[in-house]
């Protein structure tokens, strides 16, 4: 499947947030969007559209989701009661390779969907090696018995061993498994991004 693959640096100065964990320290020695005229482009004013759109492409891009698949999210979240811009960062908040990032089975959402992508991750026992996989809650999600796996998701939590843990999820480092304790809240989410412009653009 196509994903972005482009530079990340640059992606997190057009938009002037931190996009990815590895690039803050790039933001706050550059905070202006990348190119020549990078330190005067942010005198232009923005058009309401083009607001919105930032919105939408710094979500898509923050969670690593095609234009399709996230429009896709955004249908099934506008079809569900309860507010729709909080269903929607629910949805890509509760993906399988998102939940293995806040577990601290990967040190970035890229490195935590490569390990799903390779069968390292077990959910209820069962292998599962899709990324967009919807975890709910009870799910209990491990890493697999192989050595090679085991060696990789010690690597990894030795990397994000000092990163806080949500309050929505649970885990046992020893035994390389967490549960999902609840849907995440809107408030358990970070702030990125204002997602009712993003539903005020897909409802024109």
């Amino acid at each position: 499947m196509a994903r972005y693959t482009g530079p990340r640096a640059k992606l997190s100065r057009r938009f002037g947030v931190a996009l990815f964990g590895s690039t803050a320290k790039t933001l706050e020695r550059r905070p202006f969007p990348p190119g020549q005229h990078g330190l005067r482009a942010g005198r232009k004013k923005k058009s309401d559209y083009s607001i919105a759109l930032g919105e939408k492409q710094k979500l898509r891009f923050m969670y690593g989701v095609l234009e399709k698949q996230f429009r896709s999210y955004y249908e099934e979240a506008a079809s569900r009661r309860g507010v729709t811009g909080e269903i929607l960062l629910q949805l890509l908040e509760t993906r399988l390779d998102n939940v293995c990032f806040r577990l601290g089975f990967g040190n970035s959402r890229a490195a935590a969907r490569q390990i799903v992508n390779h069968g390292h991750v077990l959910v209820n026992g069962q292998r599962v090696d899709i990324p967009s996989y919807q975890v709910k809650p009870g799910d209990k999600i491990k890493i697999g018995g192989k050595a090679s796996s085991q060696q990789l998701a010690l690597r990894m939590m030795d990397l994000t061993q000092s990163v806080p843990l949500v309050d929505w999820l649970t885990v046992d480092r020893e035994s390389m498994e967490g549960t999902v304790e609840r849907v995440p809240e809107r408030s358990d989410i970070d702030p990125i991004v204002n997602e009712q412009l993003i539903v005020e653009l897909y409802s024109r």
